[in-house]
């Protein structure tokens, strides 16, 4: 796969992973599913995505964890909140919590499932 698609669909998957953080969060307690309280909730993580991956160079190794996953991850909940509060949304210690679990089982989590299946494409792909 060229490098610009793995970057591509490597973004596209943590990008899908936020929004059902939000879809799911916004289930759970009982939010419409409108698409202006969609994006009311999903923008400040969207945009902490967005920045962890360029503050990160996340598209020279889109699947690595250590560096950009994890970081990624970090920067989606701590700006994510952050923005929040900014923009005068609610943030408690217990959606900090949610958050910074699920984010990290989604963010960081696809990267650990991906890589056996990435290492046996390499190996296939040098033999």
């Amino acid at each position: 796969m060229k490098p610009w698609r793995s970057a591509l669909v490597a973004f596209v998957v943590d990008v899908a992973f936020v929004l059902i953080f939000v879809l799911v969060g916004r289930r759970s307690h009982g939010e419409t599913a409108g698409f202006t309280g969609l994006m009311t909730t999903l923008w400040p993580f969207l945009v902490a995505l967005i920045a962890g991956w360029l503050v990160t160079w996340a598209w020279r190794r889109p699947f690595a964890v250590v560096w950009p996953g994890i970081p990624i991850w970090l920067m989606t909940v701590a700006l994510g909140m952050l923005i929040r509060t900014s923009a005068g949304q609610g943030v408690q210690p217990s959606f900090i919590a949610v958050a910074f679990v699920v984010l990290g089982v989604f963010l960081v989590g696809w990267r650990l499932v991906a890589m056996p299946f990435l290492r046996r494409r390499a190996l296939r792909c040098t033999a």
